[in-house]
């Protein structure tokens, strides 16, 4: 967590939705569950599987990591490849995606990795238009 946004990210801890699940406070679809991290499938997914894993520590970017975290998010990353082998995805591909801020489409303040797959994703990269 950030220095700056310690108190802040303590009262959200409180009530974050992704803390609430892995805590077991609120139901989820889970996928898989370690003492570090748990996969769940997403409630509005944008792709034929959608599964998000989330550390179980209230993280809110990546810009509040510390070299402490270089384990829990290569452990992240690793267990992203082993829920896209159990969902059937691996062989055909799949995107390992984290959003970063609301012009990245992050809608929950904690960290997590989108694991997309299960057909056709859209190409990355296209600029969007200038209004």
């Amino acid at each position: 967590m950030c220095p700056a946004d310690e108190e802040k990210s303590q009262a959200k801890q409180k009530d974050c939705l992704f803390c609430d699940i892995a805590r077991g406070d609120m139901p989820s679809t889970e996928i898989y569950s370690d003492d570090q991290c748990m996969a769940f499938k997403d409630i509005n997914p944008v792709a034929n599987i959608h599964v998000l894993i989330v550390p179980r520590d209230h993280v809110t970017h990546l810009t509040c990591i510390s070299i402490n975290h270089e384990n829990l998010l290569g452990h992240m990353l690793r267990i992203g490849a082993q829920v896209a082998q159990q969902t059937g995805i691996a062989k055909s591909g799949y995107r390992l995606t984290i959003n970063q801020g609301n012009d990245a489409g992050q809608i929950v303040d904690h960290l997590h990795i989108h694991l997309l797959g299960g057909g056709q994703l859209e190409r990355l990269g296209t600029p969007i238009e200038s209004i």
